[in-house]
């Protein structure tokens, strides 16, 4: 998460590293990590020399890619600095022509988001492997799968509103027409089988599968209009969160509609598909063919206090063929307020748990009721800065 545009504090970057177990951030006169749980400081360096705006652990390892920024970076931001910090000493370097935007690692690969291209590496020497093209993409959207066996990257198609997923593994590209808005918000499960996405509007999150680029999840944060922070899934694609700038954490379940996700996994990256590139255009979306349709005040009742599930459970399966998609789409089965700061939110490694973390230096662990008790629990708060 990207705050170089905040006064709060000296805080310019906050991201967890791939498996959830750390998170990091960057300021105006160095960077950090705290291990997730148990909540404690694992590493923290003070600079005489400069801020750093976009900082990424790989796993726990000692490999962290560190690119300038703040008031007076401490290194060209149009350079990706990877740093042995074990060795306190960069152990290499990669130039672009233009700002990086964001840095993502795996132990095989190091993928670096421009403005409009994306850049694929080889972890151990730096060798180019792959670049794409994307429209203009200024939040540096990518997410890339953490699994070892399974080389998924998503990331801003070429016009408004489209997905590119990559599966390295069986060469191939999916494209995925995922909104009528531009993109605001990517994220990705364990295994590289499911991507998730919010637009600019970020009332609706929805889910995709990887191999086939058919939504499988509609999720509805809302009726008013927010600004997705991130958007995650638990580590057993069964449930998904995401934060926006409304203060509310949403928790929703990906398990009803089981059978037909579980359709979708079982063909994987894998499955028989006849080309190498696949273009998926689906119908009208909610948004566009029931824009003008206004929600009964039930409706707008729910959506205002972040309630739990549709109104067409409550008035039948009749009804849901019927309905506007407004209606249809699932609502969170758990929500949790912070003050209005920006966060981002990953899941524990215990079972329901989420952590939060956020822009105020506040490190929140919550737990939910998956039986939909609708407020969560706290269970931990720190402050790191």
């Amino acid at each position: 998460m990207n705050l170089q545009d905040s006064t709060t504090n000296d805080l310019l970057y906050l991201s967890f590293n791939q498996d959830a177990s750390c998170f990091a951030g960057s300021t105006n006169t160095g960077f950090f990590a705290y291990n997730c749980e148990p909540f404690t400081e694992t590493t923290r360096k003070v600079f005489s020399n400069g801020g750093l705006g976009i900082i990424e652990m790989c796993y726990r390892t000692n490999i962290i890619a560190l690119v300038g920024g703040g008031k007076n970076p401490r290194y060209p931001k149009n350079k990706v600095m990877m740093w042995d910090d074990r060795n306190d000493r960069c152990i290499g370097e990669l130039n672009f022509p233009s700002e990086v935007r964001a840095v993502k690692l795996r132990r095989d690969m190091v993928v670096v988001v421009l403005d409009r291209d994306i850049y694929i590496y080889n972890f151990q020497d730096l060798e180019l492997l792959e670049n794409r093209r994307t429209i203009e993409n200024p939040n540096g959207l990518c997410a890339l799968c953490a699994h070892t066996n399974h080389r998924v990257l998503a990331f801003p198609g070429k016009e408004r509103g489209l997905i590119n997923v990559e599966l390295f593994d069986i060469q191939r590209q999916v494209i995925i027409p995922a909104h009528e808005s531009d993109l605001m918000a990517l994220g990705i499960n364990y295994d590289g089988s499911l991507v998730a996405s919010a637009s600019e509007r970020g009332t609706l999150i929805r889910v995709f599968s990887s191999a086939s680029g058919n939504m499988l999840h509609e999720l509805r944060r809302g009726a008013e209009r927010a600004i997705i922070h991130s958007v995650c899934i638990d580590p057993s694609s069964t449930y998904l969160a995401c934060s926006s700038d409304k203060g509310t954490i949403h928790i929703f379940s990906l398990i009803a509609e089981e059978k037909s996700l579980n359709e979708e996994t079982q063909r994987g990256p894998d499955s028989n598909l006849a080309t190498s590139r696949e273009t998926v255009t689906r119908g009208t979306s909610a948004s566009g063919m029931f824009g003008s349709i206004i929600p009964s005040a039930a409706a707008q009742n729910n959506a205002a206090d972040g309630g739990q599930q549709s109104l067409t459970s409550a008035v039948g399966g009749f009804f849901k063929s019927v309905l506007p998609k407004y209606f249809a789409s699932r609502w969170s089965l758990a929500q949790f307020r912070v003050p209005e700061t920006r966060t981002i939110c990953a899941f524990g490694s215990q079972k329901h748990t989420l952590i939060v973390i956020g822009a105020d230096g506040s490190y929140y662990k919550i737990a939910f009721d998956p039986k939909g008790s609708n407020d969560c629990i706290k269970l931990k708060y720190f402050k790191f800065l």
